[in-house]
């Protein structure tokens, strides 16, 4: 990886027209844009912008051929096997409450059980309490060891025959850790369970083949893969994608509608109510032609390494707490505190000094909860980030506590 080549890319950096000098290590809440994205988003609104698959006019064509391209495209980069099983959604968030309320609701029962893990963003979490609460199933966790790694026999353990979804996280947000997918899917299985990947965290780091890992259900988000906000991908399995009634009704879903009733359009249209984000769509794919071009096994090994780095730079700094499974296979964040600092004003002395980190629960409050404490400071890594930009936090976060009095 060339990775000033990389850093050229990226418009952010450009501290003329951003008003300062930023080091952005705050990617697991959204990544950067190379330019390559936002020119290709702005192409399609200068010279392809209509509705698509509504109109008998050249432009709707070439926004409908933008809209499907992008499809096919998104369909070979995750390896599923048909092209219908992309359904495109505004995020990881609305793809999971779509297979809450268009699958669960309607498959499960009272006594049955949903489990998910600890680590779960709540956007994996109150979906499926809402399910529980609305159908009588129950929800089960599996949690961590002393390590901060997942307990995969107390997930094992916890999979039965009331079991009816297995829905995890592919990577967490705050400790870090790559899970086995692979291993959770065969074991929801095993029982037929139903198995969904929370792929948020994954996709933008390790290439993912569905297909591969057999997953039901994998949801992800294209503001942390490079690509615009308000575009997100669901992927199901075309027979259990057919069976379900759509999440959303209106516009460009139907197929007849009459005063009474209507009749709804095949797969994937009929998940995909009213006008698109064609743009989204657009970046997206853009976004994982940008990321194959480098190669997504060297943008992981390169984010792997650096935050690794990072990670023992500080590891060894007075007070400091890091929840971080560094014998597991981990991906590019570090969730951290210090016992007598908190987490909102780590932050915000980093920031003074330009290293921008995330503070908060991160939309993970009961792992939090679990981990015993309130918040975290977050860090988390890109391949468009440097060593010397980790140097950089490792020095100011070590000067947070001279700024602090301590």
């Amino acid at each position: 990886m060339d990775i000033n080549k990389i850093r050229a890319d990226f418009p952010y950096l450009d501290s003329k027209n951003v008003g300062k000098d930023v080091i952005y290590l705050d990617t697991a809440a959204t990544s950067q844009k190379p330019i390559q994205v936002i020119e290709a988003v702005d192409k399609y609104y200068k010279y392809k912008n209509a509705n698509p698959h509504r109109g008998a006019h050249y432009l709707s064509f070439e926004a409908t051929k933008a809209y499907e391209n992008s499809r096919d495209d998104i369909k070979e980069y995750i390896g599923a096997k048909h092209r219908e099983e992309v359904i495109f959604t505004r995020n990881a968030t609305e793809a999971l409450n779509l297979i809450a309320y268009s699958y669960a609701i309607d498959n499960l029962h009272e006594g049955d059980e949903i489990l998910i893990t600890i680590l779960e963003h709540h956007a994996n979490l109150v979906p499926w309490q809402q399910v529980c609460k609305k159908t009588g199933a129950k929800l089960v966790y599996a949690y961590l060891n002393d390590d901060y790694s997942l307990d995969y026999d107390d997930l094992e353990s916890k999979i039965n025959d009331k079991t009816k979804i297995v829905s995890f996280t592919g990577a967490s947000n705050v400790t870090g850790e790559i899970i086995d997918v692979k291993k959770i899917v065969n074991l929801a299985h095993e029982k037929g369970a139903i198995a969904i990947v929370d792929g948020a965290q994954l996709i933008p780091h390790l290439k993912t083949d569905v297909s591969d890992l057999d997953c039901d259900f994998l949801v992800f988000s294209g503001h942390k893969l490079l690509s615009p906000m308000g575009i997100g991908v669901l992927y199901g399995k075309k027979e259990i994608l057919e069976k379900m009634e759509p999440f959303n009704t209106g516009g460009d879903m139907i197929e007849y509608v009459y005063e009474q009733e209507a009749t709804f359009a095949e797969l994937p249209y009929k998940f995909e109510a009213g006008t698109q984000n064609v743009g989204g769509v657009v970046g997206l794919a853009e976004a994982i032609k940008y990321m194959e071009n480098i190669g997504i096994d060297e943008i992981y090994k390169y984010e792997s390494e650096l935050t690794h780095y990072a990670y023992d730079l500080v590891k060894d700094y007075p007070h400091i707490k890091i929840f971080y499974p560094e014998d597991s296979k981990t991906g590019s964040v570090l969730a951290f505190t210090y016992d007598d600092i908190h987490p909102h004003d780590i932050a915000s002395i980093l920031d003074s000094k330009g290293v921008a980190v995330r503070s908060g629960h991160h939309c993970a409050m009961p792992l939090h909860k679990y981990l015993g404490v309130s918040s975290t400071a977050r860090a988390s890594f890109a391949f468009y980030n440097t060593k010397e930009e980790a140097e950089i936090f490792a020095k100011e976060l070590l000067n947070v506590r001279k700024v602090m009095g301590l």
